[in-house]
């Protein structure tokens, strides 16, 4: 009995020695992931802080256009897209990304000019929440909807002194950044990994240089004003991209859809660090329950938004 008893403590031992170790590495690399969820999160916001800096000089106009080149300067040569053999299918959630694209960020740059970063990224967030509400018929998830409807109201607490431009130009974001997903997916069947997205950067980088050149014809910029849009183009896309792409394998995808969520307090933070753009009580509060309810969205699947993107990544990366 004592022989066979040390045989199986002998076998045992490895193997639970082996089970610690792997629970280790799973906890370290989700800790990673995790890590580096934040750090997108943290990079993009800070980025678009950076960009609102250079406002002054070139105007949101001004950073758009080079921060549209930067994504595509990076971009192309990483995925490589191929334009020659792209089906008619394929062409036209492509040539919608590209209208999206320049929408989006113009009217989210815009309304950060007006309303500042932490209430225009907020109502930008309503997009693929939105999206992702559309898709459910669970009670909760209606509910959700309910409380960002109350958030969006604490938030912008309406009044004669209620910047409607920029409110509306943040919804405009918004109804932009949610039409993104259902392009993305409807491309994401029909051409591999970050292809249709590479095209459609290019083709938005093509599109906006008239623009840009027409633009700085007459706001001149400063060596200044460029490094900042420049900079907005890497923390805001490109930074994100890559540590999205290394969460992913890190990390389950709902939980990346949960992290995603904390954007806007990350906007707050950089508007108020950065910008010196401070919130009202209200508005804190109101950013917090939009903030809840994407959390609770995503705490019941990944959302459509963060499908979409992981997708791609995904695909990227394997």
């Amino acid at each position: 009995m004592d022989t066979l008893e040390a045989t199986d403590r002998t076998h045992d031992a490895p193997a639970d020695g082996r089970q610690h170790s792997a629970g280790t590495a799973t906890s370290g690399r989700r800790g990673a992931g995790i890590v580096m969820m934040l750090a997108s999160s943290a990079s993009n916001q800070t980025g678009a802080a950076l960009g609102a800096s250079a406002f002054p000089v070139i105007g949101p106009v001004g950073v758009v256009a080079v921060r549209q080149f930067v994504t595509a300067i990076v971009l192309t040569p990483l995925v490589r897209p191929r334009l020659r053999g792209l089906r008619k299918d394929q062409w036209w959630p492509i040539l919608g990304l590209v209208v999206v694209f320049s929408v989006m960020n113009l009217s989210l740059y815009a309304a950060i000019e007006r309303v500042g970063l932490g209430l225009a990224v907020t109502l930008e967030f309503l997009g693929p929440l939105t999206v992702a509400i559309a898709s459910s018929r669970r009670v909760l998830d209606l509910a959700c909807a309910v409380l960002a409807g109350i958030g969006v109201v604490v938030l912008t607490n309406p009044g004669p002194t209620t910047d409607l431009i920029g409110i509306t130009l943040a919804l405009l974001a918004a109804t932009a950044w949610g039409s993104y997903i259902l392009l993305n997916r409807t491309l994401g069947r029909r051409l591999p990994g970050l292809q249709g997205t590479a095209v459609a950067s290019l083709l938005t980088a093509a599109a906006w240089t008239p623009i840009a050149l027409t633009w700085f014809a007459v706001h001149s910029p400063t060596a200044a004003a460029l490094a900042l849009a420049v900079a907005c183009g890497l923390l805001s896309s490109i930074v994100p991209y890559v540590a999205d792409l290394l969460a992913l394998r890190r990390v389950p995808a709902q939980m990346f859809g949960t992290f995603a969520s904390v954007n806007p307090v990350w906007a707050a933070l950089a508007g108020w660090g950065l910008l010196h753009q401070a919130l009202d009580l209200n508005e804190w509060i109101g950013i917090g329950l939009i903030v809840i309810s994407n959390v609770l969205i995503s705490a019941r699947g990944f959302t459509a938004r963060e499908q979409g993107r992981a997708a791609a990544l995904r695909a990227l990366a394997d």
